[in-house]
């Protein structure tokens, strides 16, 4: 049984992982509250560090998470950069649907979700 794609969504599979490692191991480094530090202090420094790539790099500075994603990015990695900045899983849902936060989270109530 092959997996259909939903239009517009970039399936995050081997090639995807590959090609995100770097940007994901960086964003897992924020874990650590010194790297979210380091990052703020020097974000292209910090970017050099972990070996981004320059779109990786252009998605990190306009804090584009669909950029970030058709990047290699992992949500829940990412997630630990938007944290960064207060966003949250629902800022990101947001993002990536072209809703607003509170239209995002209004169709998640509306699906039974939270």
């Amino acid at each position: 049984m092959s997996r259909q794609p939903v239009p517009g969504t970039t399936i995050f599979d081997g090639e995807q992982a590959r090609k995100g490692y770097a940007l994901n191991k960086m964003c897992y480094s924020f874990n650590e509250a010194e790297n979210r530090a380091a990052f703020l202090q020097d974000e292209d420094g910090y970017c050099a560090r972990y070996g981004l790539n320059d779109a990786q790099r252009e998605a990190i500075r306009n804090r584009n998470v669909l950029s970030l994603i058709a990047a290699g990015g992992n949500a829940y990695y990412l997630a630990k950069f938007a944290g960064i900045f207060g966003l949250d899983m629902q800022d990101i849902g947001a993002q990536q649907t072209g809703l607003t936060k509170d239209q995002f989270k209004a169709r998640l109530l509306a699906a039974g979700g939270s």
